[in-house]
């Protein structure tokens, strides 16, 4: 009996692992069919992000869905900046890595776009800043 009772937490561990791939793996499925057709996209563990037709849209994951917290038109793109994610407006160094946001520029708003990767938001910048000087 004892013996039963020490394998119970490795059951439970099991479970909740297998739980959590699901989850996981159903996000991805999500992420696919809502980024299909998309000419730039992304999913990390601070959101979803996709850009089509000139216009860039990101969301979360919430509830088993993706829920959609804002977009900006690229051809209104004046100046994209990488800035720290939690420390207000505070930039990014070069050698700075870890969760950070990009700060979009452009007409009469900014909307702020968080990446879990600096390295790929620099990607980003680059990516995003050549499509609006080719939407113009």
């Amino acid at each position: 009996m004892t013996h039963g009772l020490l394998w119970l937490p490795l059951l439970l561990v099991f479970v909740l692992l297998t739980a959590l791939g699901w989850l996981e793996r159903r996000r991805q499925r999500l992420f696919r069919e809502w980024a299909e057709g998309s000419e730039l996209a992304k999913l990390d563990s601070c959101g979803a992000a996709r850009l089509v037709d000139g216009v860039l849209t990101w969301c979360t994951f919430e509830a088993g869905q993706l829920r959609e917290e804002g977009s900006f038109v690229i051809k209104q793109l004046e100046l994209v900046e990488l800035l720290s994610l939690r420390s207000g407006e505070a930039p990014l160094t070069e050698e700075s890595q870890g969760a950070c946001r990009l700060r979009l520029v452009g007409g009469s708003e900014q909307k702020d776009l968080p990446f879990a990767d600096a390295e790929r938001a620099r990607r980003w910048i680059s990516e995003l800043m050549s499509r609006s000087r080719c939407e113009l």
